[in-house]
């Protein structure tokens, strides 16, 4: 884990740098046009992955009546930004719709105030009209700026592998990884010409999301009697999916069916983000369904050590993997980034000292942004109106109260759970899923580093 005056310091010379969507904001403060747009870095953004990603594909894709039956599809999800439930599993936005916010932005100003104990500036993007990225599965969406296919439930393994280990029902998957890249197929036509140079010249200015992805063949496992050992000797095989998965699309419309899969990269994708998966053990889904008797199982946080140290180990080989990637396609004719976010040590710190943030909001002369300041050693001189996050793996929204506030058969959204009165004091929202507050943080600390290796803006 990144010590503190380090990693989160250094966020001070990537995020603090007001790309606040400044090329859509500059111009109409100086009253024209200008040339915003021609500094933009990508022209668009698609996504796929899991529960922490999707953006409402899991009920556009289920009948109405079965869509009654997700909780997430229940007040009082979606409460803090839209105000109803969008089928997202957070109060309101995910890291990916702050993701899809900033990535119109290429010119990087410093910001006015230059204090090194603020670690983020977060703008809601939306205000200057950059859309909310929609989700693949609707129908008669316009994909041209950007499509996710992500959706809850969705594993790094097929539905056959899964069932050939004995995992076929009850698992949840909705759409594995390899369903998502059809999904991702069948959407070109509409994104771009169906010539593979008119797809390549596209996709080349695009950034590619791949993931969180695997978290869910984990919970397959652990939760319908694997042991983390058991769990564990899966991991090369997820880990290698995936990368495959970051290579492989189905390629009919390129290739007219000549043959079954054709690397991503080869059609033009030169930006690809692959976050890791979350110190599992930390949240109170897990801590609750597989608490040990052992207490050398847990460690000083009180999180679980072995389903913490599954998803370290998932994240070393996914990173020595991407490296490897990485090399083979340095000395490609169309250089080729590909960047490990990390999950793991942001969500962790988060959940270890929820105090260290906080929140205050400034003018910088035509809009107000909302800052989420360190607070050790103080509040860095701002005043008052400066809180931290008052609680780390203690769910906002559940039952039972108590250290985690969860119950399985109260979850959030069903009969029996509430929400805390101010999400944006917790880091955790449901017991499994991370708050808007603590998803803006994370996608800032991907956008301008240190949680991304390289940062997505630099």
């Amino acid at each position: 884990m990144a010590r503190r005056g380090g990693a989160l310091a250094a966020v001070v010379d990537g995020v603090l740098v007001c790309w606040l969507c400044w090329c859509a904001v500059q111009p109409a403060l100086a009253g024209g046009g200008g040339d915003g747009g021609k500094r933009c870095k990508y022209n668009a953004m698609f996504v796929f992955g899991d529960s922490l990603a999707d953006t409402g594909n899991i009920c556009v894709n289920k009948s109405a009546a079965a869509t009654l039956l997700l909780t997430f599809a229940q007040p009082p999800y979606g409460m803090t930004y839209f105000g109803h439930p969008t089928c997202r599993c957070s109060d309101g936005r995910l890291v990916v719709d702050f993701l899809g916010t900033h990535i119109h932005v290429h010119a990087r100003r410093r910001a006015a105030i230059a204090d090194s104990k603020i670690i983020l500036i977060a703008n809601a993007a939306q205000e200057l009209g950059l859309p909310l990225l929609p989700p693949s599965k609707r129908s008669g969406g316009d994909f041209r700026r950007g499509a996710n296919m992500a959706i809850v439930g969705a594993t790094a393994l097929d539905f056959d592998f899964l069932k050939s280990i004995g995992l076929g029902y009850p698992i949840w998957n909705n759409g594995a990884m390899n369903v998502q890249l059809q999904w991702f197929h069948h959407l070109l036509p509409s994104i771009c010409a169906t010539q593979p140079q008119g797809c390549r010249a596209y996709l080349s200015k695009s950034l590619f999301m791949f993931g969180s992805l695997g978290g869910n063949d984990y919970n397959a496992m652990l939760f319908f009697g694997f042991t983390v050992d058991q769990a564990r000797n899966y991991t090369p095989k997820i880990v290698d999916t995936i990368i495959a998965g970051v290579e492989a699309i189905n390629q009919s419309i390129i290739q007219k069916m000549l043959v079954q899969f054709l690397k991503l990269i080869a059609m033009g994708a030169a930006e690809i983000v692959v976050p890791g998966v979350m110190p599992v053990g930390c949240f109170p889904l897990y801590l609750t369904m597989l608490r040990s008797s052992n207490r050398s199982d847990y460690d000083e946080h009180g999180c679980l050590r072995p389903l913490n140290e599954l998803s370290i180990y998932h994240n070393t080989l996914l990173q020595g993997r991407l490296a490897g990637l990485q090399t083979r396609y340095r000395a490609a004719p169309a250089p080729v980034r590909i960047m490990y976010a990390d999950y793991y040590t942001m969500v962790a710190q988060l959940l270890h000292t929820p105090a260290r943030f906080g929140k205050q909001l400034i003018n910088l002369g035509a809009v107000w942004f909302e800052l989420v300041v360190d607070l050790m050693g103080g509040n860095g001189g701002y005043g008052g109106g400066v809180a931290g996050f008052r609680s780390g793996i203690t769910a906002c929204c559940g039952a039972g109260g108590g250290e985690y506030n969860y119950e399985f058969e109260a979850r959030c959204g069903m009969k029996g759970a509430a929400a805390c009165r101010d999400p944006s004091s917790h880091v955790c929202w449901d017991g499994v899923h991370t708050t808007e507050a603590a998803n803006r943080l994370i996608a800032g600390g991907w956008l301008g580093g240190p949680y991304c290796h390289p940062p997505i803006l630099h």
